[in-house]
């Protein structure tokens, strides 16, 4: 299947520094108008190999190119909501399977208690862990573009007042190399 790039559809794209320059910058564009399906990050390193079938050396190299493997964004709050629900879902299976086990056996009250505080601290730590594991990755995918040369970010335009309010805001945050360009069409 071949790409060819629509004269119709484009997008503004900038390559940032920091995951902070990029936060606040994609903050303002929400703030702003823009929704966040219309905002891309670059997918993950074994993920673009694996599509490109090669090791990139630098993201900007990736920048422009249509083959580029992309991600939806995914706010801080959405992330923090994710690990909040590891860490209270198996809070919450340990302690009610424990109450279950112990109301079934007669057990007396204060044995339940004990039981469900266990289990509930057990679940929660196993929890804590997973949430661990998922800022780990988060942290992991964020270093490996920056040991690339960046993050790149590409925010989808309407329009030319909405292609020139992206660039202002993309250059105000620290973005550099910011530009826009057409959005391949995968129909092709």
């Amino acid at each position: 299947m071949s790409q060819s790039i629509d004269p119709q559809a484009r997008e503004a794209v900038a390559v940032f520094d920091t995951a902070e320059s990029l936060q606040t910058a994609i903050d303002e564009l929400e703030s702003s108008g823009f929704n966040r399906a219309e905002l891309s990050l670059l997918a993950s390193e074994p993920a673009i190999d694996e599509k490109l079938d090669h090791i990139y050396s630098k993201t900007t190299d990736l920048e422009d190119d249509p083959k580029a493997l992309r991600t939806a964004y995914i706010s801080a709050e959405t992330i923090g909501d994710a690990e909040g629900a590891l860490i209270a879902g198996p809070l919450y299976i340990a302690a009610t399977t424990a109450a279950g086990i112990m109301i079934a056996t007669g057990g007396p009250i204060a044995a339940t208690v004990a039981a469900i505080m266990v289990a509930g601290g057990g679940g929660a730590a196993i929890g804590t862990f997973l949430a661990a594991l998922m800022d780990k990755h988060h942290a992991d995918y964020l270093q490996q573009q920056l040991d690339h040369g960046g993050l790149i970010l590409w925010v989808r335009t309407r329009d030319q007042d909405h292609e020139k309010r992206a660039l202002e805001i993309l250059g105000k945050h620290s973005g550099h190399d910011v530009h826009i360009h057409g959005i391949p069409d995968h129909k092709s």
